[in-house]
């Protein structure tokens, strides 16, 4: 049989039908033009990423890293929470992909492996060839018309701000860019294959003779019967100019990327390779208190390098702000924007740094002048101060980041500035660190009726015997808080009743810390901190249980800094574990239909789920729902970030939580935190829903199931 690579070439862009003098020489020149554009744009981006910010290491555990750049980088899974978005975004991506993977490998065998006399695409392989070629670039095409549907017609709240859209001309730029050489490729295609056939009966009547074989190049083969009337010449012509049509908007597209949002598939997965390895919601501490010229970040520069490229990646997809309690409440911060106006910020310092930088070197110095006018500052400038204070850190918007941007801790550092370098804070929080400082409270209770719980229950502390399996860390709520002391009682008869070895520090506790840390207050944080890892170490205790999900992460996450290596484990953990191993038993019915509330302490930061939702259903005569926000998309009640101790205006996200709660048609609501069983129950209160459904924390729960109220 004749090769099929006399009638088709593979590549809609050999000119089969028509000869150039001089093609090959311009297709060079200019492909190396684009080439060059786009080799200085990704330059020029460079030098604005390392103008500004601090070193920074991130390359180690190299294993690790490559993975993230794999499996969220290059197979993009965090985007497919999203079902439309993630694959639309699939279809663009990987579509082009493989087109890109098959222009280089056809190009490659006709100007390479064909001059040299061996040649790939005949026969089924270029059967295979063309329709793989044909279907993933209808698939790019769907899912560029996806795209365009989702942005200007369905126009979700999650690619705006306030209800209006975040459009940009470059937003349409980029995919009309997509669209037309798609398209432009398919009509190539399809013009060829109407030249090729108009003689297609000379040839034999095999299943690989045309015109059976070209049906497998299944869009070009309906397209081109769209030039059914279409004269060869005409043809002909028409094909030279929609080759050159689509190379020249190749080619552009090419050279467009480092100018544009599309830069973004070398920023993300870049990002993902760069992303912090740490445990997941740590929180890095302030080093070297003592001969510190400044602390937290009050100036662009105090990024680390990290950081800014952080906003450079950022996509503006909005699935950040999806989720967030503060925005969806209608408070000033937005996550997306946020990251935004850092960005913007950064665009407008990063070229006088440069100029500087040049001038320094011995450059032009009179290009780098001293700029007029009033300078924008980082804090209350570009980035809105309420903002900076509105964030609970839920972690929200971190969890569910397709570009691995981390928010919350610049957050925490733009805080730390205000609070350590200016004094400038809420005058509430304020007093919750006097209190904090003097009573190791945020409630400024004695620091010495901190055990006052205990004595009804039996609980000795380490000092009586420290020979104990575990410390119970009760914390601040468990001690102090009305509600939280019953929690903690509750927990104790639990433990007591499953015969496990426990003790508390009682006076010698102090306030995990997490409350001040988040504030702002990283100096009385690591006071506290240390204070707690002393006093547990000198006991020699190795396992640590909490009820607090607050205290569980600083004890888990942010201890170690300072020393603290503990096996940590929140109540849940330890109540579904006695539950397996039958130390406990459940035998009396709660009845009725419960919902779990996932803190986020506990939830996002720590991926404790499963757990306390065993021991919902092992409790007999309960029923389990779940709200429509939950797991790790759960709701944040209002409390963190050191939110539980300041006004909130408009709003307030714990009666929008208890609204979800109710939606459920649940008769109450087990939480795992004595923050958000404050807070929920005051939501319910704010509905009138406090005496129709109830909360409960898991422990009280269980005890009530025990049958040791």
């Amino acid at each position: 049989m004749e090769s099929l690579h006399t009638f088709d070439t593979g590549n809609e862009g050999r000119l089969v039908f028509w000869n150039a003098e001089h093609f090959e020489v311009l297709l060079f020149v200019f492909t190396a033009v684009a080439l060059a554009i786009f080799g200085y744009g990704v330059y020029r981006r460079w030098q604005l990423w390392k103008a500004m910010g601090s070193p920074e290491i991130r390359v180690n555990e190299v294993g690790k890293r490559i993975k993230n750049l794999i499996v969220d980088g290059f197979f993009q899974v965090k985007t497919f929470s999203d079902p439309y978005a993630g694959i639309m975004h699939a279809l663009i991506f990987f579509g082009f992909f493989v087109l890109i993977f098959g222009a280089a490998f056809d190009a490659t065998e006709f100007h390479i492996a064909e001059p040299l006399g061996v040649a790939f695409l005949r026969g089924w392989v270029y059967i295979l060839f063309s329709f793989t070629m044909d279907l993933f670039g209808f698939l790019v095409l769907a899912g560029v018309l996806m795209a365009l549907y989702r942005r200007y017609v369905i126009k979700p709240d999650r690619l705006g701000f306030r209800g209006k859209m975040d459009n940009r001309p470059d937003d349409l730029w980029a995919l009309l860019f997509i669209l037309c050489i798609i398209v432009t490729g398919f009509v190539i295609e399809a013009l060829r294959i109407h030249v090729t056939l108009q003689d297609w009966q000379s040839y034999p009547e095999t299943f690989l003779s045309p015109p059976v074989w070209e049906v497998w190049s299944f869009v070009g083969w309906n397209v081109a019967k769209l030039f059914a009337t279409l004269d060869f010449n005409t043809a002909k012509l028409w094909h030279q100019i929609m080759w050159w049509t689509h190379t020249f908007i190749s080619l552009g597209f090419i050279a467009y990327i480092p100018y544009s949002k599309m830069l973004h598939i070398i920023t993300t997965p870049a990002n993902f390779f760069f992303q912090d390895l740490n445990p997941k919601g740590t929180i890095e501490p302030i080093k070297d208190f003592e001969n510190a010229e400044s602390f937290g970040v009050g100036k662009l520069e105090e990024f680390s390098w990290k950081q800014i490229f952080d906003a450079d990646a950022c996509t503006r997809c909005g699935r950040c702000q999806d989720g967030c309690p503060a925005y969806l409440s209608g408070k000033h911060l937005s996550p997306k924007q946020l990251i935004q106006d850092l960005k913007t910020y950064w665009l407008e310092e990063a070229p006088k740094a440069l100029k500087k930088s040049c001038c320094s070197e011995g450059g032009d110095c009179a290009s780098a002048s001293t700029e007029t006018g009033e300078e924008k500052t980082l804090i209350g400038g570009a980035i809105n101060l309420h903002a900076l204070w509105d964030c609970t850190n839920c972690m929200y918007c971190m969890e569910h980041c397709s570009a691995a941007i981390e928010h919350v801790p610049k957050i925490i550092q733009m805080r730390q500035y205000k609070v350590l370098m200016e004094a400038d804070f809420a005058p509430e929080l304020q007093l919750t660190c006097r209190n904090i400082e003097n009573n190791s409270n945020p409630w400024g209770v004695g620091a010495h009726l901190r055990a006052e719980w205990a004595k009804e229950v039996g609980v000795k502390t380490l000092a009586e015997d420290a020979n104990v399996e575990y410390a119970f860390y009760v914390g601040c709520a468990g001690s102090f808080d009305d509600r939280g002391k019953k929690v903690s009682a509750a927990l104790a008869k639990i433990l007591q009743a499953a015969g496990v070895s426990f003790g508390i520090l009682g006076t010698e506790e102090s306030c995990c810390g997490d409350s001040a840390m988040r504030a702002g207050n990283e100096y009385l944080y690591q006071t506290l901190a240390q204070a707690n890892v002393e006093a547990l170490k000198a006991y020699g205790v190795k396992k640590v249980i909490c009820t607090c999900p607050h205290g569980y992460n600083a004890f888990k996450k942010d201890y170690p800094h300072f020393g603290g290596d503990f096996e940590v484990y929140h109540h849940s953990e330890i109540i579904a574990k006695l539950l397996a191993e039958g130390k406990i038993k459940l035998t009396v019915p709660v009845e009725g239909t419960y919902t779990f509330h996932d803190s986020c302490f506990l939830g996002r930061y720590n991926d404790v789920y499963e757990q306390p939702r065993s021991v919902l259903k092992a409790v007999p005569g309960m029923k389990l729902v779940e709200m429509e926000r939950s797991f790790n998309k759960s709701f944040c009640c209002g409390a963190g970030g050191a939110r539980m101790w300041m006004e909130e205006e408009g709003t307030r996200i714990n009666v929008m939580r208890a609204e979800q709660a109710i939606a459920t048609g649940a008769s109450g609501v087990a939480v795992g935190c004595p923050f958000c069983l404050t807070m929920l129950f005051d939501g319910l209160k704010d509905k009138e829903m406090e005496g129709q459904i109830a909360s409960m924390d898991i422990a009280e729960i269980v005890v009530k199931s025990m049958g040791l109220e």
